[in-house]
């Protein structure tokens, strides 16, 4: 199932044909997700009986090491007698709108988690091209599925993931530069946009609650009934040039959200 064929689908004017499709590519999805599932285990196994430890796996993967004894039992496993040691309760703030001197910094999740005394850790996932979803298009002021470079990062605190980070960028004017090469941006990604020449304008944010993506439940290591917060920053230059969207997925019941006014504007 891709965004073309639920485009496809959501042109047909029959309301309950419709439906029906729906429910059966839905189907067909959670049984892929399934059968990956399934082989993703026998690939853990295979990994373990070469000799590598779940801690060398769970390196490679960019995963906790409990995350691939998860993987390994698999959705059928036995739960364990008795009461199970729930993960560790952690707690971050995601402020609103974004402090300057925190946009500014290395990592504004490390900057937060420093003022927050949490023990912050960072993972690259991926850095390469991909199709812009609607949303991300629409900031960025292209067509949907054009191909745009993604930056995603894993956010843990206190060794608990609590945080997805995508930075989104136009590949027409940031595809030949460094914001496309798989390592961190040093110092920071701020300081990388003024070397090329752009000059901060204004930005947009807009959170969102919903349902957590299958890729979304699985990185997070969400449980079923638990929700994401997402939340879309749009930066734009002094010209109106779309330069950095970011993308943030946070596991809504490890945050809380301060939302500041603008100072000047308050009212009782």
């Amino acid at each position: 199932m891709d965004l073309k064929t639920l485009r496809e689908v959501a042109q047909m004017s029959d309301p309950v044909e419709r439906a029906r499709i729906l429910s059966r590519l839905m189907t067909e999805e959670q049984g892929l997700v399934t059968e990956a599932a399934k082989m993703r285990r026998q690939a853990i196994a295979e990994a373990r009986e070469s000799g590598m430890s779940l801690e060398e796996i769970a390196g490679r993967l960019g995963v906790s090491p409990g995350r691939i004894s998860q993987m390994r039992k698999g959705p059928t496993a036995r739960a364990p007698e008795g009461p199970a040691s729930p993960a560790p309760r952690v707690l971050v703030q995601r402020a609103l709108p974004t402090e300057p001197a925190v946009r500014g910094s290395k990592s504004l999740f490390l900057a937060e988690a420093e003022r927050q005394g949490l023990k912050a850790d960072r993972r690259m996932l991926y850095v390469g091209l991909e199709p812009a979803s609607d949303h991300v298009a629409a900031c960025l002021r292209v067509e949907p599925s054009t191909e745009i470079v993604a930056r995603r990062k894993m956010m843990l605190a206190n060794d608990v993931p609590v945080r997805i980070a995508t930075s989104y960028f136009r590949a027409d004017l940031f595809g030949d530069t460094r914001l496309a090469e798989p390592e961190f941006v040093q110092p920071s990604l701020q300081s990388a946009l003024t070397a090329l020449g752009y000059t901060f304008g204004h930005a947009e944010e807009n959170l969102t609650a919903r349902p957590p993506t299958p890729f979304e439940r699985e990185t997070l290591e969400l449980e079923p009934s638990e929700w994401i917060v997402q939340v879309l920053r749009a930066s734009y230059s002094t010209e109106g040039t779309p330069i950095h969207v970011l993308e943030t997925i946070c596991a809504a019941n490890r945050h809380i959200f301060p939302i500041g006014q603008v100072s000047g504007y308050d009212e009782f």
